[in-house]
């Protein structure tokens, strides 16, 4: 059987988040998770990967379903070291199980697939003219998810809910919020579930989950 790496910059196993991956994989492929935090105690966490200003802000699940907020730079050398393990141990497709931008990730022959490359344009030719609203995990993620599906100094409709901490009323509330301004909405962050975009598409405008659309895409490469 073959293969599939996951990396979270969280720790592992995602059970949240796997079984929208497999379940568009039918079987077949294994899935080899690994965790950038695996091994912290939350203090530890705190103490080596908060953000400073100006850091580019991530927020992740930790293995007792309690969210973090890491900065990209801080865990960035390892993260690359998670990739190089992955490779180093035979795993030809890698999955990045983050919507964040990673710059200057790499991989010597193995397949290093990260959804901030492939989701927006996907996104912005499955809606084409029509309206695109976001729901992402943290107020302070807002410019650099707009950015990322916009490009800079744009705007689009943005909303915060996390998907660790957040409640119905929340989604609701963000759906409420997005409906006379958005036509389709993005659950930008490979936390959200499939309940999150139930009550995200509560006010009648179809919800998108980040980590369904690239279950199905890597389930074609499989």
């Amino acid at each position: 059987m073959k293969k599939i790496g996951l990396i979270t910059i969280g720790q592992s196993p995602r059970s949240d988040v796997a079984p929208i991956i497999e379940k568009y994989l039918e079987g077949r492929a294994e899935l080899l998770q690994s965790g950038v935090l695996d091994g912290f105690t939350p203090a530890q966490v705190r103490e080596y990967y908060s953000p400073q200003e100006g850091e580019y802000i991530l927020t992740t699940r930790m293995a007792d379903g309690t969210a973090a907020i890491i900065s990209r730079e801080r865990i960035k050398t390892v993260l690359q070291g998670k990739i190089d393990a992955m490779e180093a141990a035979g795993i030809r497709l890698i999955l990045l199980l983050c919507t964040g931008v990673f710059p200057e990730l790499r991989t010597n022959s193995a397949h290093l697939l990260e959804p901030d490359r492939i989701i927006p344009p996907v996104v912005q030719a499955m809606i084409g003219k029509r309206r695109l609203g976001l729901i992402g995990p943290l107020p302070e993620q807002e410019v650099s998810m707009v950015e990322k599906f916009a490009g800079p100094g744009t705007s689009l409709p943005f909303a915060a809910v996390s998907p660790y901490t957040g409640t119905e009323a929340e989604f609701r509330a963000a759906a409420s919020r997005l409906k006379d301004v958005a036509d389709v909405i993005v659950l930008d962050c490979m936390g959200y579930v499939e309940q999150h975009r139930i009550w995200a598409a509560s006010e009648g405008v179809p919800a998108v989950l980040s980590n369904a659309l690239i279950g199905k895409l890597i389930a074609e490469m499989v």
